[in-house]
């Protein structure tokens, strides 16, 4: 699930954080300083510093101009306070790193917890959300922080004396880099682009909203009914979506025909949400019931009339893309929100993450892989199989019984809580390290599917929150907390065992993913359930493969629908509804149809992350490839030593911090090898 963390963007900040209302949102024209006085400041500083500082000088001096207003002051304003604030010498340099490193850590990390105390009605498990708890979940305490820092010249000062480095420069330049070297280019992606506090509100007014929208889309599965009338789910088994549902459809591969008729018609809701005939009344209704088949809604026997989602559904992603979209004029140096998800965001381009994954999905061996699955099974696949679970070993533990065993450990969230550091011990810490990790967590009950939220200031602590059931937890609940676990272990490793806070986190959230995977794969270990099958290691292969290969046909789908919507800025929500359904089914027969013989499905399309977290699915594929790659890396290795060691290499650029964690750059080719091997054991 979503790591909800902080960048070191002040936009981001804003976004994640939220508002109440909207502002006007001013226009501001940037870049106003004549190119003879950046020139002329420049010169002055070279010949008071020397030439050796010539490049970071004219790069500083050329950054702040690109951003200077009119309202900033003239161009002997600008001049005086580029000579009087340049930090020429490396002792007074350090100096001004180190004083906003602190100021920056304590703005942030109580930004951040302002954040987390008003959105836990909207997160946490509290009872019926109230409108003014929608008010104050969506406030930003942040949204003027950049603006302020523009207009005090804090922004200014910083831009100056750390100027912004591209990808491509940070590729090309990191590897001479030393640590503190990254670290002040870490300070120089704070002020990258100056959007005004109006848009940043609504981009956090819109977020939320959409957010909430998919916290409170569930289905009542009990309420369900198939043509011959029969309620084939337990009573009041409410599922959110996607997540719930494909978790559950994901429990249903016990081999019984019960399972596969479950399964269907999990699938028939997926494809009712999708294309939006979904009637309205049934989402998150428990007085009527509903045949997804026919789609009729009764109503103590009686038929009821109801509507279909108005397409909702796109119309929150649709105005989540026009909300970013206003940010573009003042973003130069990433000027698209696709380029700000990925090239800033990830660090690697859209293009180059599309070919990697395209070079995954079109690979031979998923035939193979498939064809075992139907194998498996005993029977042809169906669409829904893109989450077949029975390469996991738990596969072979009937879900009743894993429910028992994790209801009678975790009553609570505070019996989980209780339990981290053994859990930490179990992955071969030793007592004292675990009670140190953990005791900079707080497990809570969450109202959605779950997620983790990160510190961001050394004084503060991670919040893992997953579903806590009545009667206790469930096993899926520990499936997404051993997920969450991981997310946790990264956000405090990463933060307080790096050298310098500006290294602070991990490249992308790809990475946090990666470590995220790691844990849920062990929740049998977690849970002190061992498996003695010779041939695990091998199903645990095609299990990443087989996750990473459905992943990759969603996130195909998210980035496609991104372009239309930017080719195609002034859609309807009708009009996108059916744009992302063709999309769906374009990505399916290209990539998937070959491998399951079936034809025109639209069930990529169902991830609730295309909704309220734009562009964001990208980061789990990727994370799956990281995975396997530190897997690979540490096979035969001491687990939590080098977790510890990998996690401390903090911020750096994606290939640069897989050539140090595991010695080789990200790529698919490991784990398809890898792959082939063990279809062929298998």
């Amino acid at each position: 699930m979503k790591k909800a963390i902080f960048s070191l963007t002040l936009g981001f900040i804003v976004m994640l954080a939220g508002c109440t209302t909207e502002t006007k949102k001013t226009s501001i024209e940037m870049g106003v300083i004549p190119q003879a006085t950046v020139e002329s400041v420049s010169n002055q500083l070279i010949e008071k510093y020397g030439e050796d500082k010539a490049e970071l000088i004219n790069r500083g001096v050329r950054q702040v101009a690109a951003l200077w207003t009119i309202d900033d002051g003239s161009t002997e304003v600008f001049s005086s306070f580029c000579m009087e604030n340049y930090h020429g010498t490396e002792e007074t340099r350090v100096e001004l790193f180190n004083t906003l490193s602190r100021n920056y850590e304590m703005i942030w990390g109580h930004l951040n917890q302002l954040s987390l105390e008003l959105t836990k009605p909207l997160h946490l498990t509290w009872g019926p959300i109230e409108p003014v708890d929608v008010l104050f979940g969506s406030y930003a305490p942040g949204a003027h922080l950049a603006e302020d820092f523009y207009g005090n010249k804090i922004a200014f000062l910083s831009i100056l004396n750390f100027p912004f480095f591209s990808l491509d420069e940070k590729n090309a330049l990191g590897n001479d880099w030393s640590r503190k070297e990254w670290a002040y280019a870490r300070m120089g992606d704070i002020f990258v682009s100056r959007v005004p506090a109006g848009i940043n509100q609504n981009i956090s007014r819109v977020s939320t909203d959409a957010d909430n929208y998919v916290s409170e889309y569930n289905i009542i599965m009990g309420q369900l009914q198939n043509n011959e009338g029969e309620h084939i789910f337990p009573d009041h088994l409410r599922l959110i979506t996607h997540w719930g549902l494909r978790d559950e459809l994901k429990a249903n591969y016990d081999g019984t025909q019960k399972g596969l008729e479950r399964q269907r018609m999990i699938y028939q809701v997926m494809q009712r949400i999708i294309d939006q005939s979904i009637p309205e009344k049934v989402i998150n209704n428990t007085d009527v019931q509903w045949n997804p088949y026919t789609n009729e809604v009764t109503q103590q026997g009686s038929k009821v009339t109801s509507g279909p989602e108005p397409d909702t559904r796109y119309e929150h992603l649709l105005t989540n893309f026009h909300a970013r979209r206003e940010a573009d004029p003042y973003s130069p140096n990433y000027p698209t929100a696709i380029e700000r998800a990925f090239n800033q965001g990830l660090e690697l381009s859209m293009d180059e993450v599309e070919a990697l994954f395209i070079d995954l999905v079109s690979d031979p061996v998923l035939k193979d892989v498939a064809a075992l699955i139907s194998e498996r099974l005993g029977r042809d696949l169906e669409p829904f199989d893109i989450w077949y679970d029975g390469f996991k070993a738990r596969s072979a533990i009937p879900e009743a019984e894993l429910d028992r065993v994790v209801r009678q450990r975790y009553p609570d969230a505070a019996a989980l809580e209780r339990d981290l550091p053994n859990l930490l011990v179990s992955l071969g810490y030793d007592r004292d390290r675990a009670r140190e990790i953990t005791s900079r967590i707080v497990v809570e009950g969450s109202r959605g599917a779950g997620h983790a939220w990160g510190a961001q200031m050394r004084s503060q602590l991670s919040h893992l929150r997953t579903r806590v059931a009545e009667g206790g937890m469930t096993y899926n609940g520990f499936n997404i907390a051993a997920h969450e676990l991981g997310h946790n272990v990264e956000q405090t490793i990463s933060l307080h065992d790096v050298d310098y806070y500006m290294l602070s986190g991990v490249p992308n959230t790809a990475f946090t993913e990666a470590l995220a995977f790691i844990f849920q794969t062990r929740d049998l270990d977690l849970l002190g359930i061992h498996t003695d099958d010779p041939m695990l290691e091998y199903l645990k292969i095609l299990d990443i493969l087989w996750g990473t290969y459905e992943i990759m046909g969603v996130s195909l789908v998210d980035m496609q629908v991104w372009r239309w919507m930017y080719a195609n800025p002034d859609a309807t929500p009708s009009q996108l509804k059916n744009e992302t359904i063709k999309i769906a089914k374009d990505v399916w027969n290209n990539y998937f149809a070959p491998v399951f013989g079936v034809s025109d499905s639209p069930i990529l399309a169902v991830y609730s992350h295309m909704i309220s977290y734009p562009l964001y699915l990208s980061a789990y594929p990727l994370g799956h490839l990281i995975e396997f790659q530190i897997e690979e890396h540490v096979r035969g290795k001491h687990l939590a030593s080098e977790i510890d060691r990998i996690f401390s290499l903090g911020n750096l650029t994606p290939q640069k911090w897989m050539m140090e964690a595991v010695g080789e750059v990200l790529s698919h080719k490991p784990l398809v090898d890898a792959a082939r091997v063990a279809v062929e054991e298998l």
